[in-house]
């Protein structure tokens, strides 16, 4: 028997992120899948980041992980998401190269040293209360301290199209259904979840010529802190729309739908919904925006993003061929819908430890999550837990202040997921400081410490700090008057006060041109350096605004909510949040905290009603 710290169940992005953290803390480690060739492949959308998942991958990249950096190798679009707004809620995103991201990923993880086994991971071995190892289906056994399960929509995968129902766990790939049965026979108490895949569509049969193109960055702003800039050739991709024919289609056959037609029990991503959810949902809306997605250089497959679907083949062609650029279009995989099992994540440890047995990880869907990175940030952390478990290491404190990851980690043990579970900005009280850009400056130290980030990377960190602190340096020794402003085209005012470069990049409109106009020593200075140097200035007093502000709602998560008390016409709530408050009836602001997708925001607009109704009953 084979004897090992940690076996990784799945190389899908959480295993992959899962085993090359656990190898880089020098932990004895196998990886178990069922098809080798298939490690890191995108089982879904070719894309990597976006809004809030753009700051997961840049976090695990501060903790010196894999997926910016494959995203980056592979990138063969870079857009960077809400460019127009504050660095806060900007996202990087890159579509991807399918098979550069899978080959970025097996290459990246062949330079640590691990044991990979195919074969299918059939049942968990036990002793007592702790897990020791793996029971592949062909009977062998697998001797470990610690397993991290990592097993995506393998687990009793059902893949839906129409009233065709398969056992599976990806197109054309076995599901693991043995594991599901063993794991109830130990304890575990799963739910359903689903998620869906629109059809590929054959390139060469699209009519370009009709659709409008949007095109890269043309200043691409990368994924990982190390990549200076693509190394694939950048192609645009088309956008078209649906049409009322389209979705006269879709109405007309919802009832052969695998989700309307009553197939599927498991709920849906709300934030990422079907063709025919979208129909329905948004029933006033008399089109979608589609994006045409180019699958890699040396393919014809595009992703057609935006029309995920469980409606027949038949119909599927049908609606497709109604939207225009499409009219002849060949499909070449039909879209589906996919169900599989998932396990309360509120059974979890911070470490994502389990607590069905000791030394039992779980990562990625299996904890009701959906997104290639929200699943490669779960590996990360349970490979983390893995290496403090098994050699002390002192651990990355992932919490709301710190991180995405630490947002996400609190709120799938806290709250659960009655859904799948999505990242957005939105989540995270502290977004102004936790910005893309600043990853490294949150992170890396601390990785570093505990022995997930290596010397090297941990010393090209540092080289970029000392050019930070250098440009810091200049910009505060800068003593700028009224008049040498006015010259520069930056009005201070009329109070004559002089002003450094940290209080003149704090003014709105002030950009780093005005800067280097008025100190020429900055034109010596790294100009990404002034650039970060900027964004911190710009936000230095909503910071410090927004913590007085969080720390005073934590003092009042002890406030009592009255029995009645009305979430109508509260401004800053959502439909969506007063519906979920008016059901639960939380008796607490902390009992409101942990309902799923109630926002600090929230929280705070709840608070100042509770207190404007005690200040009038006091008068």
């Amino acid at each position: 028997m084979k004897h090992f710290d940690v076996v990784v169940v799945g190389g899908g992005h959480a295993g992959c992120e899962a085993l090359h953290a656990a190898c880089r803390f020098g932990l004895s480690a196998a990886l178990v899948t069922l098809d080798k060739t298939k490690i890191g492949v995108m089982s879904c959308n070719p894309a990597i980041g976006g809004l809030g998942k753009g700051h997961l991958v840049r976090e695990i990249d501060a903790l010196d992980g894999i997926m910016g950096t494959a995203a980056d190798l592979s990138g063969i679009q870079f857009r960077l998401l809400n460019r127009s707004k504050g660095p806060a809620v900007q996202g990087p995103r890159t579509q991807s190269d399918r098979q550069l991201y899978l080959e970025a990923i097996q290459s990246l993880l062949s330079k640590q040293v691990f044991t990979l086994i195919q074969g299918e991971a059939a049942a968990l071995l036990s002793s007592g209360d702790a897990v020791t190892g793996v029971q592949l289906a062909d009977g062998s056994e697998i001797s470990a301290r610690s397993v991290i399960l990592t097993a995506g929509t393998f687990m009793r995968g059902t893949i839906h199209i129409g009233d065709k129902r398969v056992s599976a766990g990806r197109m054309g790939e076995k599901a693991a259904d043995e594991l599901s049965v063993q794991m109830e026979s130990l304890g575990a108490t799963f739910g359903r979840l689903k998620t869906g895949t629109p059809p590929r569509l054959n390139g060469d049969t699209i009519d370009w010529e009709s659709l409008e193109v949007q095109s890269a960055d043309d200043d691409p702003v990368m994924l990982s802190f190390l990549s200076s800039g693509p190394t694939a050739q950048q192609v645009g991709c088309g956008i078209t729309h649906t049409n009322s024919q389209t979705h006269d289609i879709i109405r007309e056959n919802l009832g052969r739908s695998a989700m309307y037609g009553g197939h599927i029990g498991g709920v849906g991503p709300r934030y990422c919904p079907s063709i025919e959810d979208k129909i329905i949902r948004f029933a006033d809306k008399t089109s979608h925006q589609i994006f045409l997605e180019p699958e890699g250089l040396q393919t014809n497959c595009v992703y057609p993003n935006g029309i995920s679907t469980s409606l027949p083949e038949d119909v599927q062609h049908d609606y497709v061929r109604s939207i225009v650029g499409l009219r002849n279009v060949e499909i070449l995989q039909p879209g589906y819908a996919i169900e599989y099992d998932f396990l309360n994540p509120q059974g979890l440890s911070s470490d994502l430890e389990s607590g069905l047995m000791s030394g039992l990880f779980l990562a990625g869907q299996i904890n009701g999550t959906t997104g290639y990175e929200e699943a490669a940030a779960q590996g990360l952390v349970a490979a983390i837990g893995v290496a403090k478990r098994m050699r002390g290491v002192e651990p990355v404190c992932f919490d709301r202040s710190t991180s995405y990851i630490g947002v996400m980690i609190d709120d799938l043990t806290t709250r659960g997921a009655t859904e799948p579970y999505r990242m957005f900005t939105s989540r995270a009280e502290f977004r102004l400081k936790l910005r893309a850009d600043n990853a490294d400056q949150r992170l890396t130290e601390r990785g570093y410490q505990s022995g997930c980030v290596s010397r090297e990377r941990y010393g090209q960190y540092l080289r970029k700090l000392e050019q930070l602190d250098a440009c810091k340096t200049l910009l505060s020794d800068m003593a700028i008057s009224p008049n040498q402003a006015r010259v520069s085209g930056i009005d201070l005012g009329l109070d004559g006060r002089r002003r450094n470069g940290h209080e003149l990049l704090a003014i709105p409109g002030v950009l780093t041109d005005h800067l280097l106009a008025l100190e020429p020593a900055l034109l010596g200075v790294d100009f990404e350096s002034l650039i970060q140097a900027g964004r911190e200035a710009l936000y230095v007093t909503y910071i410090e605004r927004q913590g007085r502000d969080i720390e005073a709602l934590a003092r009042d998560l002890n406030v009592q909510i009255p029995d009645g008390f009305e979430y109508f016409g509260i401004s800053g709530l959502s439909s969506e949040m007063i519906s979920k408050l008016s059901l639960a009836r939380p008796r607490s602001l902390g009992a409101a905290k942990n309902i799923e997708g109630i926002t600090p925001a929230a929280l705070t607009a709840v608070l100042l009603r509770l207190k404007s109704h005690q200040l009038r009953k006091a008068i």
